[in-house]
């Protein structure tokens, strides 16, 4: 208890003693940031513009590429201030604040994927169905409540780690406040946060992931049910863009968050390196890659994004 002290800040390590590579990552990360912002707000902007897409499907898509946006915001500004800046520090406040909306924004998306997932397998295996299960009365309260899911388990994993016992290190070694790294900082027995950190793992990550792989093993069987090879490919189409998501998602969320962290040792290098690439790849590269993968695969947007083009060039 002697050692412990009232913190105020926090200092970001991130790549402190690499200015170049600060530099460079600056400018990747800025990039990376605005291709985010266009990718994800031109696919919101056509779910809402173009009424052939008022559908379940682009209704969860335009929440995922709001919720990406939102979780982006969160942490690249602060991280390119403190790679562009010599004083890498952040306010206590300012580090709970940024711990509890990206986890909010993280645990929202894991279970608006599962909600998508059953869509999918709806619409699929219950075609004909389909507009009476999904109708506007099933599916924005299926959005709403992921949202409220991602806040309210947030707000109590932030509460836990704000009442930790923080002693005099206050070096972050991150570019951002990440809860896991915060968490290191306590000179204190984290076997209850850890314990609490595993069941909201249970629900709100593999849950939505157990929901993922029944729906998906359904809709798998439904396809080799089709004879037509043709037919086979369209109905997997339909679902290819979803499903390349969450394996990009989920395998990085997993090895994060799934891994025993009580086993590691908190002063080894590389695995702290490990842990930073790891984040920054769940953290910027899946947002930016998630509007590509749907435009690529998906001829509905293909279609929307011509058809938006072409009306502004005939407005002018």
């Amino acid at each position: 208890m002697g050692n412990q002290t009232i913190l105020v800040e926090f200092f970001l390590k991130g790549l402190s003693g690499y200015p170049r590579l600060e530099l460079l990552f600056s400018v990747l990360v800025l990039i990376m940031y605005v291709v985010i912002l266009l990718g994800n707000g031109t696919l919101i902007l056509i779910s809402v513009v173009d009424s052939h897409l008022h559908t379940p499907m682009y209704f969860f898509l335009g929440n995922l590429s709001f919720l990406d946006i939102c979780y982006t915001t969160t942490s690249i500004p602060s991280t390119l201030v403190s790679f562009l800046s010599e004083r890498k520090t952040i306010s206590f406040t300012g580090c709970a604040v940024q711990v509890f909306l990206g986890f909010a924004m993280g645990t929202t998306e894991c279970v608006l994927l599962g909600m998508m997932a059953f869509d999918r397998y709806v619409a699929v295996c219950n075609p004909l169905r389909y507009s009476t299960i999904m109708s506007k009365d099933s599916y924005v309260p299926m959005a709403a409540g992921s949202w409220i899911i991602g806040v309210v388990n947030s707000a109590v994993q932030t509460v836990f780690v704000v009442q930790l016992p923080f002693c005099r290190n206050n070096v972050i070694n991150h570019f951002s406040c990440e809860i896991l790294a915060v968490m290191k900082l306590a000179c204190a027995d984290l076997s209850r946060n850890e314990f609490i950190m595993l069941v909201a793992t249970t629900l709100f990550i593999l849950t939505p992931l157990l929901l993922i792989i029944i729906s998906y093993t359904l809709i798998i069987v439904s396809i080799l049910k089709i004879h037509s090879s043709e037919g086979r490919s369209k109905v997997f189409s339909t679902c290819s863009a979803h499903l390349t998501v969450v394996i990009i998602f989920y395998g990085t969320i997993l090895f994060m968050y799934m891994k025993p962290k009580s086993k590691e040792t908190l002063s080894s290098d590389d695995k702290d390196a490990t842990d930073k690439l790891i984040s920054m790849f769940y953290g910027i590269i899946t947002p930016m890659v998630n509007p590509l993968i749907y435009s690529l695969r998906n001829k509905d947007v293909k279609e929307a994004v011509k058809h938006l083009v072409r009306r502004k060039v005939f407005n002018k």
